[in-house]
């Protein structure tokens, strides 16, 4: 397929308007939605929104390529659009961007859809070709100068014969589209231009390409690894490998291979960077932490959330028709009550810690972790001791991988199906058995008695304390931790935070929603429409919709949220509203433990006083 099966004239915007981020996400998607390209433009709009949260897709060198892939789209399309006077994209280089190229990718699209879409990622690496883009005067002046340069990637075969200057890479971002290629060109680029060898596997969408194989690892000098995303890593045992991030593959190629040519960096010993290299950094193994938590609770949370609404709805018949020695008792109610109760929350600390462990320890740390997680829920450790026994058993199985290091490459097969469960499990299970379970259960008892024994004003301030992150970074750090708090404080039997939570979560996107309704002598055109897509967001939970507004404002938007959150956090504590399920917004208002009115009335009353705010605070555009 030629990209400009794509990329038609009914896509092309030649003149975009605005100089805001904003400005061109929205032009390219109008352009799209004109075309008959989306399903739902405003869902297909935030997914583009949560791509650029992830990374900015602005590459530097005058161009933004905003990609997402999304049952939004009703076609595999692209959309182009140049800006004259530029767009402050907040591009890698800190510079205006001018061409801009919107990819929309169906669910379902094929991989010929997806191999033309990473091709037109690798001729915007061509210099030239960006200069005649920028020069183009009609839509088919751009489309004959697209299809012009588009040919076909072949499977590339490489020498390798001088191993100290050859170099291997795999590149990979979250949409496989577009950053996987770009990335991959520029160090394809770079090494010719510098005379060394490199071969380079794109992992994208439309699966891997240019596989690296056993004798090229062999005999390569180290390992690049641009990547934003989760690559298979256990093949580079024993190598010098260079992790890195998929923007620093198109920004800079040239150190990465100077690097991998000096063997800079830690040799990979199974799932863990070599503590002596330059990588062993507190800001990097900070970010390792997070990481690996995040991975645990992400893999929970589909347990808590499905579990969390069966159990509510149990509570819909009665809340004692699941016995069926209580008078109220309903089969269907005790039905949903096991599944939910007894069986998806019984798994949430055994699948918290066996995917922190597998973040470490790839897959050879699931199992330790699986069966450290099941100890710490058995043994009253809860979440907290599910925690503890995911990154135990991540790292005891990184010290095991270490101890078997210089065994025969005959019993590599050994190890992954007998030393490494054998030895993890029971050195996991030993030191929550007697090391870990005590203590914690101790401590997690002890919090779980002051948060069910709070007293109004204690429970107040940690109605406004949750909600102040909640709002503060919007899906950032802190925002996580207090949802992290909340999710675990489930698993205890401890609802009245995750109520707080979700309230205060689901009011910066409102607020921004009613604030650009009620003052749109505030807002521009562009953003009262992206104002709209938030009551959405709002009433869905999805705290990130105010993103965009809070970082184009920051001096006055985040105050107004956080104080509108804060205010519905205190109301949620204050009615002891309780929540067991983590997400669901509005659509699980009902199920709420509690009077459901007044957590509402909360939820609208700290909209309702952030919008005010912002109106208070922003001056209009007309002074």
């Amino acid at each position: 397929m030629r990209i400009t099966e794509l990329l038609t004239r009914d896509t092309i915007l030649l003149s975009l308007s605005g100089t805001g981020k904003m400005d061109a996400i929205n032009g390219l998607v109008n352009q799209l939605d004109q075309a008959g390209k989306l399903h739902d433009s405003s869902a297909f709009k935030n997914a583009i929104i949560k791509r650029e949260e992830q990374s900015t897709t602005g590459i530097g060198d005058g161009i933004a390529i905003p990609h997402a892939k999304t049952g939004a789209v009703k076609e595999p399309a692209i959309a182009f659009g140049k800006s004259e006077a530029g767009v402050d994209y907040e591009s890698l280089d800190g510079q205006p961007a001018h061409l801009f190229f919107m990819i929309a990718a169906p669910e379902g699209a094929n991989n010929t859809h997806l191999e033309a879409l990473s091709r037109l990622s690798s001729i915007l690496m061509n210099e030239e070709a960006r200069k005649k883009l920028q020069n183009a005067a009609s839509a088919d002046e751009v489309i004959g100068i697209i299809d012009s340069y588009d040919e076909k990637e072949e499977e590339e075969v490489q020498n390798i014969a001088d191993s100290k200057r050859f170099v291997v890479a795999v590149t990979a971002c979250p949409t496989g589209i577009a950053h996987t290629y770009m990335a991959a060109d520029s160090l394809k680029a770079k090494a010719a231009e510098m005379g060394v060898d490199i071969k380079v596997e794109t992992n994208g969408s439309s699966g891997a390409k240019n596989v690296l194989t056993p004798e090229e690892i062999a005999n390569a000098a180290a390992v690049i690894v641009a990547a934003d995303t989760k690559v298979e890593m256990e093949r580079f045992s024993g190598k010098h490998v260079l992790e890195t991030a998929v923007a620093d593959g198109i920004r800079k190629p040239q150190e990465l291979i100077e690097k991998a040519l000096k063997q800079d960096a830690p040799v990979y010993k199974g799932g863990s960077a070599d503590s002596s290299g330059k990588a062993d950094n507190k800001k990097e193994q900070k970010a390792g932490i997070y990481k690996h938590l995040m991975n645990g609770v992400s893999n929970m949370l589909p347990f808590v959330v499905g579990g969390g609404i069966l159990i509510a709805i149990s509570f819909m018949f009665g809340y004692k028709a699941a016995d069926p020695n209580d008078p109220s008792y309903h089969p269907i109610a005790e039905a949903l009550m096991t599944i939910g109760g007894g069986n998806a929350f019984g798994l949430i600390v055994p699948i918290l810690a066996a995917f922190i462990a597998m973040s470490i320890a790839d897959r050879p740390g699931f199992a330790a972790g699986a069966v450290g997680g099941m100890m710490a829920a058995s043994g009253g450790a809860g979440f907290l001791g599910g925690i503890i026994a995911g990154f135990l058993a991540g790292y005891v199985v990184v010290g095991l991988k270490k101890v078997f290091a210089g065994l025969p490459s005959s019993l590599e097969g050994i190890k992954t199906i007998l030393l490494y469960p054998l030895f993890g499990i029971a050195f996991t299970g030993l030191l929550m058995l007697y090391v870990v379970n005590k203590p914690v259960g101790a401590l997690n008892t002890a919090i779980t008695e002051w948060l069910s024994g709070l007293g109004t004003g204690n429970a107040v301030l940690l109605g406004v304390v949750l909600g102040l992150m909640m709002a503060f970074d919007m899906g950032g750090p802190v925002n996580k931790s207090a949802y992290v708090f909340g999710t675990g404080l489930l698993a205890n039997g401890v609802y009245e935070p995750m109520a707080a939570i979700m309230a205060a979560g689901m009011v910066p996107p409102l607020a921004i929603a009613l604030a650009t309704t009620l003052f749109k002598n505030r807002f521009s055109k562009q953003e009262q429409d992206a104002g709209k897509a938030n009551y959405i967001m709002g009433f869905s939970f999805i705290t990130e919709g105010a993103i965009p507004f809070a970082a184009a404002d920051p001096l006055r938007v985040i105050p107004s949220i956080m104080a509108g959150s804060a205010v519905a956090g205190a109301i949620s504590m204050m009615a002891g509203v309780g929540l067991r399920a983590p997400h669901g917004g509005v659509f699980v208002v009902p199920l709420v433990d509690g009077p459901w009115g007044i957590y509402l009335a909360g939820i609208i009353a700290g909209a309702l006083l952030s919008a005010i705010l912002i109106g208070f605070l922003k001056k209009p555009l007309n002074k």
